[in-house]
């Protein structure tokens, strides 16, 4: 995968929401060091186990965060899309994943090496406030994707987890509108697609959602976080 990553460019950079708080020597520092990466749907760019090298961003796409309970069952964490950036944690504490990173689609991932992650943390004011602010609002979420497991409700999973994607400082490229397949959906959710296309059409004649090609747009967020079945 390293052979193919290529320096980020100019619009790359653009879309990066942190960058524009560094110091002009930083700025230049994280450009010559950020590289960019296409990873094909079912390629794995983190393993369980393997040592954190780079913090990774996405840049365009979708990826699925999980991994395997004691009983080898598969255990989705969460999706992560355009403008999330992850690992943070790990990289913090140079300790190997405890999660694998799968493409659900075709994507473009940035990567910050660690030597340069953690020099920013030494000098950045700004970027530890972003990192502090990332921990806790992933702690939440993944609070929230405990309470979701334990949902016997179909459509309360499905509203809330697409709700986790709309997630306005986690994932700022995301805007009103996620670009998602009902199959990528299910993948997350542990669902059917033809289940999560029933609750889809429940969300959208309730008026929380639309439906449009090739993605779902939010009308009423907090009417999304709070859905049930009726």
């Amino acid at each position: 995968m390293l052979t193919r990553a290529r320096l980020a460019g100019r619009d790359e950079l653009a879309g990066i929401p942190w960058l524009a708080s560094l110091q002009a020597d930083e700025r230049n520092r994280v450009t010559a060091d950020l590289q960019v990466v296409e990873i094909d749907p079912g390629e794995v760019l983190c393993r369980v186990g393997r040592p954190a090298t780079f913090w990774f961003g996405v840049i365009d796409g979708l990826l699925k965060m999980s991994n395997d309970s004691l009983q080898g069952i598969p255990i989705t964490f969460t999706g992560i899309p355009p403008g999330g950036w992850f690992g943070e944690g790990t990289v913090l504490k140079r300790e190997p994943y405890r999660y694998n990173i799968e493409a659900l689609r075709r994507s473009l991932v940035a990567g910050l090496g660690v030597d340069t992650f953690h020099w920013l943390v030494d000098r950045s004011i700004p970027f530890n406030r972003f990192i502090t602010q990332q921990l806790n609002e992933r702690l939440g979420q993944f609070i929230a994707a405990r309470e979701i497991d334990r949902m016997s409700d179909p459509d309360a999973r499905v509203a809330r987890s697409l709700a986790a994607l709309f997630h306005p400082v986690l994932y700022p490229g995301v805007g009103e509108i996620l670009r998602i397949t009902q199959l990528e959906l299910g993948y997350l959710v542990g669902l059917s697609r033809q289940r999560v296309n029933e609750a889809l059409q429940r969300m959208q004649e309730a008026g929380v959602i639309r439906i449009e090609y090739g993605g779902v747009r939010v009308l009423d967020l907090q009417a999304l976080r709070a859905y049930r079945q009726p």
